[in-house]
């Protein structure tokens, strides 16, 4: 994954749209939804780092460890074909989404040389016909330069609802008080690390989904992107 990062007049050719956001707010189906209907490729970034917690737990090595995270950071072979993820062509999707590796992965992200290690590759997934990019550091870091921005927010407690909600369905024994505890932990953990902190870009459009059903999100930013790459472009 060690690619090098593209020039700026890659990203200025190529549309990108850059949404943040916290955990359960609503971004990653706005982000696969908005992908899908566009034609867009996406990028789960935040898929990279419960990837790397996860080959760490797989392969014993300690999150205090930064040399050989790298490391495991720089041979990681990840594929994204439309709402599913890949690891050496082999689907990974369910057992990077349990709450134990969304943990991991807020304790890896935050090292600076992890960081560093995937920015190349995250910016090489810049291709036409365009993308849209999720996570929490796209519109301040990674396509600081962005065609359009969003930081997609919602309440710690409606976050938690849908979270247990998600899991349930999935057949999980989880408990909605600890998962409340642990979004809060993990939100104050990525709002106050030193590298790539999680905020709206200052010209991000912040939606806060609370009181939202995702499918009018959807609406909401769709439109708003058709204007605004319609701009970008005239």
């Amino acid at each position: 994954m060690s690619l090098p990062a593209p020039g700026p007049e890659r990203t200025a050719t190529v549309p990108v749209i850059a949404i943040d956001g916290p955990g359960g707010s609503g971004k990653g189906t706005v982000s696969t939804a908005l992908a899908a209907e566009l034609g867009f490729h996406y990028l789960d970034s935040g898929a990279l780092y419960r990837i790397l917690g996860y080959l760490a737990w797989a392969n014993n090595v300690a999150l205090s460890d930064e040399k050989t995270l790298v490391r495991l950071s720089a041979g990681m072979q990840v594929e994204f074909r439309k709402t599913e993820v890949f690891l050496d062509g082999r689907p990974i999707g369910d057992v990077i989404r349990t709450e134990e590796a969304g943990k991991r992965a807020s304790l890896v992200s935050p090292i600076p040389a992890v960081r560093e290690t995937l920015l190349g590759w995250q910016r090489n997934q810049a291709r036409l016909p365009g993308l849209v990019a999720d996570g929490r550091d796209m519109g301040t870091v990674v396509f600081a330069q962005a065609d359009c921005k969003f930081f997609i927010t919602a309440s710690a407690r409606a976050r938690a609802e849908r979270r247990f909600k998600q899991l349930r369905e999935k057949g999980f024994n989880v408990n909605i008080l600890q998962l409340f505890e642990e979004i809060r932990e993990r939100d104050a953990r990525d709002e106050n690390r030193a590298v790539s902190p999680l905020k709206p870009a200052e010209d991000a459009v912040i939606l806060d989904t609370t009181n939202l059903e995702i499918q009018e999100v959807v609406v909401e930013v769709l439109d708003r992107v058709k204007r605004c790459l319609g701009d970008s472009s005239g």
